[in-house]
């Protein structure tokens, strides 16, 4: 076989705009694909809802890969321990209650998960703004992320959806961008965006259930996000948390479509 490179271009091209093309009017969007945006990626598109996630940067993960100061472990509780067996995650007990697994296998281990049950990943695309129709958050506006990293004007695109959930960690940056620009008030004691507090590692998992919620009409907020928006405290490096807020959210989402 010669290969040609035009063809090469071309195929990248069409099949690149076709895949772009889908994600303009879907049921869920997510922002941010850390273990909790992977995690209610799988979750929905598994359940047969249009999906997709947006990741700013190059690769998805979050701050996964890491582990913690660069080693790259992570640490889940025996709540979470079903979901990463549902991956097929290798996991390794630790002591009582805690367990192990390499952070590299669980971010490959989630991003094909969520790949495989039918959600489009598109990375290196940032959310630059909301959709806002009638108080509702009804799509997102975007820009690739090297227009922003180079600060030029260039004008944005925007989307449908019937559902955000931002999943952007402690920058929060979805609520941040419907309260500061819109001004509306969301449902928290403030109105606003709280701020995440202090590290609490096992108040701050315990939150974090109850903080992933629909915070505004058509945005959810889960991950660390969830803590944030809600002023929870912050966790660490234990990851437990953060997937279940991820099928949390998706659960919410299922039930509303469905209703």
């Amino acid at each position: 076989m010669r290969i040609d490179e035009t063809v090469v271009s071309r195929a990248i091209i069409e099949r690149y705009m076709d895949k772009l093309l889908s994600c303009l009017d879907v049921d869920v969007e997510i922002v941010g694909g850390g273990p909790a945006g992977l995690t209610a990626a799988h979750y929905l598109a598994k359940h047969g809802v249009k999906t997709t996630l947006y990741e700013r940067k190059l690769s998805v993960g979050g701050g996964m890969w890491g582990g913690a100061v660069m080693m790259n472990e992570i640490v889940f509780q025996e709540q979470a321990r079903p979901l990463f067996e549902e991956f097929g995650i290798r996991i390794n007990p630790y002591r009582d209650g805690y367990y192990t697994a390499s952070s590299v296998e669980c971010v490959a281990a989630l991003t094909l998960a969520a790949c495989q049950a039918g959600a489009n990943i598109i990375n290196l695309m940032t959310v630059e703004d909301v959709v806002l129709h009638e108080d509702r958050v009804s799509g997102l506006v975007l820009n690739w992320t090297a227009v922003d990293i180079a600060g030029l004007h260039v004008d944005p695109i925007a989307t449908r959806s019937k559902y955000v959930i931002d999943c952007t960690g402690h920058d929060m940056g979805v609520a941040q961008i419907l309260s500061h620009k819109a001004g509306v008030k969301l449902v928290t004691p403030s109105g606003e965006p709280v701020g995440e507090k202090p590290m609490w590692a096992d108040v701050g998992e315990n939150q974090l259930i109850g903080h992933t919620i629909e915070v505004y009409p058509g945005l959810f907020v889960a991950g660390m996000a969830a803590n944030a928006v809600n002023g929870g405290y912050r966790m660490g490096a234990i990851f437990g948390g953060m997937v279940l807020s991820g099928r949390r959210a998706g659960e919410l989402i299922l039930q509303n479509l469905k209703s």
